[in-house]
């Protein structure tokens, strides 16, 4: 099977097709399709052998995300404390996120 790693949002990704992928925010409509060019490496399972590696980008290739939608992630929680002087501080912060499936690896 064959699978690629993407820059998306300023991180790295490893994709296949049919995979869900969850970032921080992207500014893309619902339902709709993005199509990411920096590929920065296509391999596949079954060769023994490196794929295209890019320098810094593989040419010509792209991967197809459909947007499923956004959303916030899991709540966290941060404390601000002092000792010995009755000072507490608790804030709960939910990273916005988009979904994605991954639809297509194309080469070329």
């Amino acid at each position: 099977m064959q699978y690629a790693i993407i820059q998306l949002a300023g991180k790295q990704y490893t994709v296949r097709a049919g995979d869900t992928l969850v970032t921080n925010t992207v500014d893309t409509g619902e339902k709709k399709t993005l199509k990411v060019t920096d590929v920065l490496f296509v391999g596949d399972d079954e060769k023994k052998t490196a794929g295209s590696v890019g320098t810094p980008v593989v040419a010509g290739a792209s991967v197809t995300l459909a947007v499923d939608g956004h959303g916030k992630g899991k709540k966290i929680r941060v404390l601000k404390y002092k000792s010995k002087s009755r000072y507490r501080k608790v804030y709960g912060h939910r990273q916005p996120q988009t979904t994605f499936t991954v639809q297509s690896i194309a080469t070329k």
